[in-house]
């Protein structure tokens, strides 16, 4: 049995600062993941990705976000079962959970913190007739080294945030970029939008809209696609097809858990620091919805601190904490280090 202050389900960003802020009120974490890794699909999917919205960081890789992130938190000697999925949970007499893991491994806390981004997750396909013939012949689904297409011709599909990204920045890696979108209209956020623009006169990415890739070709890799533009076909080389549709996902053994959910989101209230309806449980990040939520990284890292505020009340009941900044207090870790804050300095004026 591993025991535990908070136990996190999701190893991803919001899991890994909520280490962090878990520590800085002396408790203890131990996080869950179905990956052999952590990081979540900042690891998995995307670790060559570049993050644009993490304060402090004009520009970060999703992989290196990850490692700094475990850097971060690694003072306070968090625990980790990963390669397993959460599967069941049940509340004993004391108020604490049990979770059981598909391969039987117990864990036990009074506070569990539900991080799992999208859950478990698959690509949304295409629906292209042979499209499995080609999956790793050159038809992918996420990027995770853009080295692969170093001085090669891609071709990426899709309208949102991740299409117009890696668009952007294979267009410095590729030796042709080509961007197709069954509309003219962009999902994604408007300065992305605008810099395919720029890029596309520069003559940098190919950009075809409104049009559809409609078939594929190649002798047992991607060689060629077909893309109906205004009812007319017409056939682009290429080395390289990405559909870049977003995930469909799924809550998997969660969504048994007896909690609210709504459009495959778990329903949280945010005036109780993101509790789920089962008081001591809670979820942060993507996997949950409440008014007006935002799925960004650095709205996790907001539900996750003020969470540790509340996962700390439950476990120690009727003693107060007093918030200090770190500027001022400094950081003690599990490991018996401290890092000093640094002394004001103080000017007198005359």
């Amino acid at each position: 049995m591993i025991k535990t202050d908070i136990l996190i389900i999701g190893a991803g960003p919001t899991g890994l600062f909520t280490v962090f802020e878990a520590g800085l009120l002396k408790l203890k974490c131990h996080l869950i993941d179905a990956l052999p890794q952590p990081g979540g699909q900042c690891s998995e999917i995307y670790p060559k990705k570049p993050i644009y919205d993490i304060p402090g960081f004009p520009e970060i890789l999703a992989g290196d976000l990850t490692k700094n992130l475990l850097e971060q938190g690694k003072q306070f000697e968090p625990g980790f079962t990963l390669g397993e999925r959460a599967e069941t949970i049940e509340k004993q007499e004391d108020g604490s959970f049990i979770v059981t893991t598909n391969k039987g491994t117990k864990h036990q806390a009074p506070v569990v913190a539900i991080a799992g981004g999208l859950g478990s997750f698959e690509p949304r396909k295409p629906a292209l007739d042979g499209i499995e013939d080609y999956e790793d012949k050159g038809l992918e689904y996420f990027i995770k080294d853009p080295e692969v297409y170093r001085n090669k011709r891609v071709v990426i599909s899709g309208g949102g945030d991740s299409a117009l990204d890696w668009s952007i920045f294979l267009a410095d890696v590729a030796s042709e970029v080509t961007l197709i979108h069954r509309r003219n209209e962009f999902r994604g956020a408007l300065d992305s939008v605008e810099k395919v623009g720029e890029l596309k006169e520069l003559g940098k990415i190919n950009l075809i809209t409104p049009a559809e890739v409609t078939a594929l070709h190649g002798d047992g890799k991607i060689e060629a696609l077909t893309v109906t533009k205004d009812g007319e076909d017409t056939i682009l080389e290429t080395d390289h097809f990405i559909p870049l549709f977003g995930l469909s996902p799924k809550l998997g053994p969660i969504g048994d858990w007896g909690l609210e959910i709504e459009k495959n989101a778990i329903k949280v209230d945010n005036s109780l620091n993101y509790q789920t309806n089962i008081p001591g449980i809670f979820a942060i990040g993507d996997v949950n919805t409440y008014p007006e939520k935002l799925k960004l990284i650095l709205c996790g890292f907001h539900e996750a601190t003020l969470m540790c505020q509340a996962a700390y009340r439950i476990i120690n009941p009727g003693k107060k904490y007093v918030l200090k900044y770190t500027t001022v207090s400094g950081i003690d870790g599990f490991d018996g280090t401290r890092k000093e804050a640094p002394k004001a300095v103080v000017q007198s004026i005359k």
